[in-house]
């Protein structure tokens, strides 16, 4: 079973303290092995050797009549003899030297690694509550220190990590409410415009028609004030007809699942342009462009994001100048960038992030009529197919208006694009 990740780097950092240990105490113990095998080894053949010497020396012992040479006999015995005892007791000397030296290895310097050991392979296996003990010579302790040193960073660092991962997920809660909120919000807006459409409409269609009917039929034969309260009366339902649809429009975009084909905007400008004509000629405006390109969206957005920034162009007009209104084009790469400018009254760069704010106005309705959702709409769109948008002054103090749409574009759920229609 593969460790967490946690623990696996907790491994790489404190493996090599306990291979240090278990390679020590193997060494130490196969050398005191090795030496405790030799020492017995000569104490063996000191033995050996006492034996053999005493059988050799009793085979070869002299007449007992010849007094000189029994004195030399007696006298290489006892300097023998008194060699192999010294050579036996140096042997168990050393032997026990041995097993002392062994218990002190295995009190100051193998118990102590065998201790820090232990507590490594605990920090690495991720428990890192139990301290490393300071017990050991000198280096020993100085390695047990350093190892605490480690295991403390690891277990400060593993707690702020918890309490990260706990603002995180509380964090991501709070996000979760929030989008199940938005989405309730989405749902209140959706079920507005429905009521919006079908409940508010009716009603402002028919005092619209009455309205004009009371016009046509007491025009004149009221006081002098009736016929302008007429006026603002029919005015004023038409204009709130027209708000309810341009609202429907821009709610709409982003909410189903829209077309994603194949869109020729040469011929999406050019239908645009006869929608417009009557526009057009009471401009004496001049309209021209490049080619145009092929992209990738649904045609009926794309075709209003033409009609509104053509139509804007064609409405914010200087008054006694003919307009001059240019769709220009280029590939960018990854993107297509496409731009309408004109010749117009222009821009204030201070607003240039206002006009693209829904309802905002920059002049009054009574000189610009519109209802303010117009570049709102663009936005949306544009934003939907991936792209983005965005003002700048023109050259000759008119207005730029670019967007980009990129050559592939991510599906996403969009709006019910049947209402389609030019928003001012």
């Amino acid at each position: 079973m593969t460790p967490p990740d946690g623990v696996a780097r907790r491994r790489s950092v404190l493996g090599h303290h306990t291979l240090l240990g278990a390679s020590l105490r193997g060494r130490v113990a196969r050398l005191l092995t090795l030496s405790a095998v030799l020492l017995a080894v000569v104490y063996a053949v000191a033995v050996l050797v006492l034996v053999r010497a005493d059988a050799f020396l009793d085979g070869v012992r002299p007449d007992p009549g010849s007094s000189a040479e029994t004195s030399h006999y007696d006298d290489a015995v006892g300097g023998l003899r008194l060699l192999i005892v010294v050579l036996a007791v140096l042997a168990g000397v050393a032997v026990l030297l041995g097993t002392f030296v062994w218990k002190a290895l295995e009190r100051d310097v193998l118990a102590p690694l065998a201790a820090l050991a232990a507590t490594a392979r605990a920090a690495a296996e991720g428990d890192l509550r139990r301290p490393v003990p300071r017990v050991g010579m000198g280096e020993i302790a100085a390695l047990a220190a350093d190892v605490e040193h480690m295991r403390a960073e690891l277990a400060t660092q593993l707690e702020e990590l918890r309490a990260l991962h706990e603002e995180t997920a509380e964090a991501h809660e709070q996000l979760t409410a929030q989008a199940a909120e938005l989405e309730r919000s989405n749902r209140d807006l959706e079920q507005f415009a429905y009521v919006a459409s079908h409940d508010l409409q009716e009603p402002l269609r028919k005092v619209a028609s009455f309205t004009q009917l009371l016009g046509k039929r007491y025009r004149g034969r009221l006081d002098e004030n009736a016929d302008q309260y007429i006026d603002f009366a029919v005015d004023g339902a038409k204009r709130m007809q027209q708000l309810i649809q341009d609202l429907l429009l821009f709610s709409r975009v982003g909410r189903a699942e829209v077309r994603d084909v194949a869109v020729d905007l040469e011929q999406v400008l050019t239908e645009v342009l006869g929608e417009l004509a009557e526009r057009v000629d009471a401009a004496d405006a001049t309209v021209t462009h490049d080619p145009l390109p092929t992209v990738q969206g649904d045609p009926t957005l794309l075709r209003l994001v033409l009609a509104n920034v053509v139509g804007n162009a064609l409405k914010f007009r200087r008054a006694d100048v003919p307009a001059r209104v240019h769709v220009g084009t280029r590939d960018t790469g990854d993107a297509w960038h496409l731009s309408v400018t004109d010749n117009g009254i222009g821009i204030d760069p201070r607003y240039a992030d206002r006009v693209f704010v829904i309802f905002q106005r920059l002049h009054p309705k009574e000189v610009y009529p519109g209802t303010g959702i117009g570049l709102a709409l663009v936005q949306r769109i544009v934003e939907y197919h991936g792209g983005r948008a965005w003002v700048a002054p023109a050259a000759d103090g008119g207005t730029t208006v670019a967007w980009t749409l990129p050559h592939r574009r991510v599906r996403r759920r969009a709006g019910d694009s049947r209402a389609a229609g030019s928003i001012g």
